[in-house]
């Protein structure tokens, strides 16, 4: 089986084809939301391809903008109708429990993180997902339940933001500097991001887990999302890299919710 898994986030939607339980292919594109429904199936046979799209047999869609879900719910109704197709929302089966205030504000995303997590890490555990517009990060405890988490703003939307707002500062590169004692403005930005973004979240991690009130070894810290790399070297609180978590979540709720 083919499942197209898809993740819509506000800076970019991240396209995944798993077969046999594995990614054998993957896509970034921007998220815009002026997108019709139309130019997101030309968009997407002209990524993914005629031969592959035409071999998908299943679709799973989480995402974080509203108004692209609605495009993309309208796009798999037209062109994709034939295939068994499961949007992450409220009343969809994730297998774990969401133990928030109000469990419809939690991202989907961020549950799928979190199903995944459970699955193949077991609890305790914290993930980190590390996207342009937001890294965050989720938490299940021992008995594989989501107990909240946190949010910060993304390495991309700070430098961005910098770059725009700092009168004698300009957007640069997102790259480890030469040192965290910077000689020029444009490494004092990067070791802003990748040296101060590192010691932020170890400093969470920290926070995180003393709230847990379980030991640190106990913990398994999980480091996803695209911009993960440019972290994973300056911080030691990670136990495991796993790119593809979220898509790994994807598709066990995809199963949950039409597999039998």
């Amino acid at each position: 089986m083919t499942l197209l898994a898809v993740n819509i986030g506000n800076s970019h939607t991240i396209l995944g084809l798993i077969a046999d339980g594995a990614v054998s292919a993957d896509w970034r594109v921007s998220t815009l939301e002026h997108r019709t429904a139309d130019e997101w199936w030309a968009l997407l046979r002209g990524t993914v391809g005629d031969e592959r799209v035409d071999g998908i047999d299943g679709v799973v869609v989480c995402a974080t903008v509203p108004s692209v879900l609605h495009e993309w719910r309208e796009m798999i109704s037209r062109h994709l109708s034939s295939v068994a197709a499961v949007v992450v929302e409220p009343g969809v089966r994730s297998g774990i429990p969401i133990l928030m205030d109000n469990p419809r504000e939690v991202g989907t995303d961020r549950i799928a993180n979190a199903v995944a997590a459970v699955a193949h890490h077991g609890g305790p555990a914290i993930v980190v997902d590390f996207g342009g517009t937001a890294t965050t990060f989720d938490v299940v405890n021992a008995a594989g339940q989501y107990v909240g988490g946190a949010i910060l703003p993304g390495i991309e939307l700070s430098l961005e933001a910098l770059g725009r707002r700092g009168a004698q500062l300009r957007r640069v590169e997102l790259a480890r500097p030469r040192s965290v004692i910077a000689k020029n403005t444009v490494e004092a930005l990067q070791s802003g991001m990748v040296f101060g973004v590192a010691a932020q979240v170890e400093g969470l991690v920290s926070r995180i887990i003393g709230e847990m009130d379980v030991a640190a070894d106990e913990v398994t810290v999980i480091a996803t999302g695209y911009l993960a790399e440019f972290v994973l070297d300056e911080s030691k609180c990670f136990s495991v890299h796993s790119p593809w978590l979220t898509f790994q979540g994807l598709e066990l709720i995809f199963q949950r919710n039409v597999i039998r």
